[in-house]
């Protein structure tokens, strides 16, 4: 008799507490799922797309605050080269007057670049935006449990002693807080990145002012290498995203639950940490010193 009561009574704390459990189990994928979405969709966007009214901030203070500071330096840059074609031929000693064109040629294109300013960072990441794209649609980003999968978690749940499902239940109740936290930490990772962004748009005169002068055109160069750095950044973080898409699908989780659940965890982490790392990978791909 009491092993009867007691079989009932497990029977309904089961009846109680396994659908609210699945139902946990499916917010956290679903949140998992989510966060991944939003990676691949913020990373495919152009500084432009990202935040219209933070952009338009942007470009009206470059243009407005930085753009004549560019235009001192700029001043100063080809007054400095053009002491030095003078300086190269013997003080005009030795004058030609193909130099002076060469000059003359070399400062309008400085002109011409630092007027367009936005036009030539904002290429930068329309390339990245189309290679992100184009990578998009052969990565799989869905990190998504199908309902069968979830079916066969419920079967393995309803299989266990009580005792199990309430452990089981601790342990969820622990993953799904550090999911959660995790999440944000990947949100932050991603607009820390698009604000570094607008940070190198908003000063880019500056450095494209040193491109006339082959000593201080260096700044130029260094400067055009960690613009495109961020703009692989993005590709990079697709890949990382591709990988953790990857491991989340081999999981089993009807057979093992708890192991297959602390995976999640486990590549979550992993997931952070690799995006964290996306910024060092694409610097040192392209040498930015």
């Amino acid at each position: 008799m009491f092993d009867q009561l007691f079989a009932e009574i497990e029977q309904h704390l089961k009846d109680m507490i396994i659908p609210y459990l699945m139902s946990v189990l499916q917010t956290m994928f679903d949140c998992v799922n989510d966060q991944v979405g939003t990676i691949a969709s913020d990373v495919g966007t152009t500084p432009s797309a990202f935040n219209p009214t933070i952009f338009g901030m942007v470009r009206n203070i470059s243009e407005t605050v930085i753009m004549p500071i560019a235009g001192i330096i700029l001043t100063f840059v080809a007054c400095y080269e053009l002491i030095q074609l003078i300086i190269s031929y013997n003080n005009l000693a030795n004058f030609e007057t193909w130099f002076i064109f060469k000059w003359v040629f070399k400062t309008f294109i400085a002109v011409e670049i630092i007027t367009h300013t936005f036009d030539f960072t904002m290429a930068v990441f329309d390339v990245a935006q189309h290679i992100i794209l184009n990578a998009g649609g052969v990565i799989v980003s869905s990190t998504a449990v199908d309902a069968s999968a979830l079916a066969a978690m419920q079967s393995t749940i309803e299989a266990m002693d009580i005792w199990s499902i309430f452990a089981l239940f601790f342990q969820v109740s622990i993953i799904m807080i550090v999911t959660q936290i995790l999440s944000k930490l990947i949100f932050v990772i991603i607009y820390v990145r698009m604000i570094e962004i607008y940070m190198y748009v908003s000063l880019a005169p500056i450095p494209l002012a040193t491109f006339a002068n082959k000593e201080q055109s260096s700044v130029c160069i260094n400067y055009g290498k960690s613009l495109f750095a961020l703009g692989l950044q993005g590709f990079l973080i697709m890949i990382c995203v591709g990988i953790y898409a990857a491991l989340i699908q081999s999981l089993a989780f009807s057979s093992d639950i708890v192991g297959s659940l602390w995976g999640v965890v486990g590549y979550t982490i992993l997931l952070a940490f690799s995006l964290f790392k996306t910024n060092t990978v694409a610097k040192a791909i392209l040498q930015c010193t």
